[in-house]
């Protein structure tokens, strides 16, 4: 297992503390990011269940038990065979611990499936369901220092990954050339699920394409997650190749401006929507108003990117700058005709400031 017991053990407790105020007498977990936050370890298709009061039970395939007892510090594990094995399996807890409301992350990771939520429904008509992922990303969002040596540790990791990309680059070369290239860097670091978008276009979120290439004159842009012990850090960086132009220049330098206006506004009690204002307006006054994606940060951990995630959920723009919350600084880029243009960093918040991670 990848961290000490005592860590995991104590995240199970203080989100029983929680469900215990909200009135929630059980959670579901099945969201991949939340059930290593609880457990310790990855493991795909994951059904973590956490009553109020008690231990949790794991649900794993048959055959995967003793394994999955090396990775995590859970004693119940319950091994099944069939889908429907599983969905009898949590049912049968539900009603065995006489649980009415029951705790569900409505999310938009992998594996919160919505289908899971409506056969759910249909499997427990007299059970209240109770989204709790503002339970789970509350405690998620402020780090300890185990994760936040993680993280650190993944951001040497994306460093080395984007050293390889500004090597590699060269004109004609596909965009999945270039994250073939990155992505054997990062894994062979330690890296195991990196993440690797490659953009030679203007694109905002750029899966690689093996059919666009990189021109003689233009701008590539890398964006990294690699993590370390199932931790990541992001960063991003655009390439200029050739001579593609005056305005690519002055979106580069505004671009630079802008990130070292963040980077000031940044800090403990301010708000991330007062920060966007800011933003917004500057990149109005140099003339890249209509360039510019809202949404300037974006919390980095167990996800590359997880709340608050200005870009995609506004509310989440209200929240607070907290001490050891993780942000990815600036993550939107200037949208401009000839590409993506980014300098994006994962950043650690302290008291005093903010401590560069990439």
């Amino acid at each position: 297992m990848r961290g000490k017991e005592t860590i995991f053990k104590r995240r199970v407790e203080r989100f029983q503390d929680a469900m215990r105020e909200n009135g929630i007498e059980g959670a579901v977990i099945r969201t991949l990011s939340s059930f290593i936050y609880f457990t310790g370890t990855k493991w795909l298709r994951p059904s973590l269940l956490i009553p109020a009061e008690g231990e949790p039970v794991v649900y794993v395939v048959k055959g995967e038990a003793d394994l999955f007892r090396e990775k995590s510090w859970i004693e119940n594990i319950v091994e099944f065979q069939r889908a429907e094995d599983l969905m009898a399996g949590i049912v049968g807890w539900i009603h065995s611990n006489g649980i009415s409301t029951v705790g569900l992350e409505f999310g938009i990771e992998r594996d919160a499936y919505l289908i899971f939520l409506k056969i759910f429904q249909r499997l427990n008509p007299t059970v209240e369901i109770v989204d709790i992922l503002e339970l789970t990303m509350g405690l998620r969002m402020i780090k300890d220092e185990w994760e936040l040596e993680n993280i650190r540790r993944a951001g040497k990791i994306a460093g080395r990954g984007m050293k390889v990309a500004e090597e590699v680059i060269k004109p004609g070369m596909s965009e999945l050339e270039i994250a073939a290239e990155v992505v054997h860097e990062l894994m062979t670091n330690g890296s195991e699920d990196p993440k690797v978008y490659v953009s030679t276009t203007p694109r905002a979120h750029a899966e690689p394409f093996r059919d666009l290439k990189v021109p003689e004159n233009g701008v590539v842009t890398i964006v990294i997650g690699s993590d370390w012990n199932h931790y990541y850090a992001n960063t991003a960086r655009t390439f200029i190749v050739g001579d593609p132009g005056d305005r690519v220049k002055r979106a580069i330098a505004v671009k630079e401006e802008a990130l070292k206006l963040a980077l000031e506004e940044t800090r403990t009690g301010v708000t991330l929507a007062s920060v966007e204002r800011k933003l917004a307006n500057f990149f109005k006054d140099r003339g890249f108003g209509d360039a510019y994606l809202a949404g300037y940060t974006h919390s980095v951990g167990l996800l590359i990117e997880e709340p608050p995630i200005t870009t995609i959920v506004v509310p989440q723009r209200a929240s607070k700058v907290q001490e050891n919350m993780t942000l990815a600084i600036i993550h939107p880029p200037l949208m401009i005709p000839e590409g993506a243009i980014k300098h994006e960093d994962t950043y650690i918040v302290r008291e005093n400031g903010l401590e560069r991670v990439t």
